[in-house]
């Protein structure tokens, strides 16, 4: 089963959403907010894409960490900082089976999920 994780506010998560529904493509929405992430999946998608790929550092949220939190970024303090903050994470993260897509792009979908 095809999991679309995110924010349900978020523009490119809705544009996600909305192009696999278009497509008749089923999937389970995961939301950070109400569902938080665990250190152990984030883990496990550092396993298949680089956690750099993952850590959003154009988001406000980035932005209004202390100096401290942003320097020297390592996979394990993108990974505890991400676990915190989820919207740190970029969106949205689609999984399929041991496959990761992050963003949307309706041609990239259109290759890996139809």
């Amino acid at each position: 089963m095809l999991k679309v994780f995110g924010i349900p506010n978020c523009d490119q998560v809705k544009k996600s959403k909305n192009w696999l529904k278009d497509h008749g493509i089923e999937f389970e929405f995961h939301d950070y907010k109400k569902q938080g992430i665990t250190k152990k999946q984030l883990s496990e998608w550092c396993k298949i894409v680089d956690w750099k790929a993952l850590l959003n550092k154009r988001s406000r949220t980035w932005k209004e960490l202390n100096d401290k939190d942003k320097s020297n970024p390592t996979q394990a303090k993108a990974i505890t900082l991400m676990q915190q903050h989820p919207t740190l994470i970029k969106r949205p993260v689609v999984q399929k089976d041991k496959m990761i897509e992050i963003g949307f792009d309706s041609k990239i979908f259109a290759d890996k999920f139809k």
